[in-house]
């Protein structure tokens, strides 16, 4: 499937495209150059999922967690750009976080290919010449 993003006004409505396509998955693995829109993707997921918290790229931290709005529900927000072992993961708890139920949105998996469940959905984000992002979703 693919969802096609040609300007900025149509980010929230992307959103709520890929929304209706997560019943049923928690591992969510983005795939995509520096500055393809990754980040910007899933900070408007979130908000549209009624997030509040302020959502940033977890470079430095590896992991950012934001609330729902349901009670005891978060979504696990990944960056593993800076991962340089693997052993890294291991060292944050990388099982109680993909294995909680919550969702879990993941920037660079690509680092991480061996440790991801077989049942990730793989979203691959690329830029066309004219700007306009495309969101290829593994299902």
């Amino acid at each position: 499937m693919e969802i096609k993003i040609q300007s900025l006004q149509q980010l929230d409505q992307a959103a709520r495209e890929f929304i209706r396509l997560m019943p049923g998955h928690t591992i969510f693995a983005f795939y995509g150059g520096m500055g393809a829109g990754k980040t910007t993707f899933i900070k408007s997921v979130c908000q549209q999922l009624g997030v509040t918290d302020t959502i940033t790229s977890p470079s430095f931290a590896i992991i950012n967690e934001y609330a729902l709005p349901q009670p005891g529900r978060s979504i696990y927000h990944f960056d593993f750009y800076r991962i340089k072992k693997i052993s890294e993961v291991y060292d944050i708890g990388y099982e109680d976080y993909f294995y909680s139920g919550n969702a879990c949105f993941l920037e660079w998996p690509e680092l991480i290919e061996d440790l991801l469940p077989e049942d990730t959905v793989r979203i691959h984000l690329s830029v066309d010449p004219d700007e306009t992002r495309v969101l290829s979703i593994e299902l």
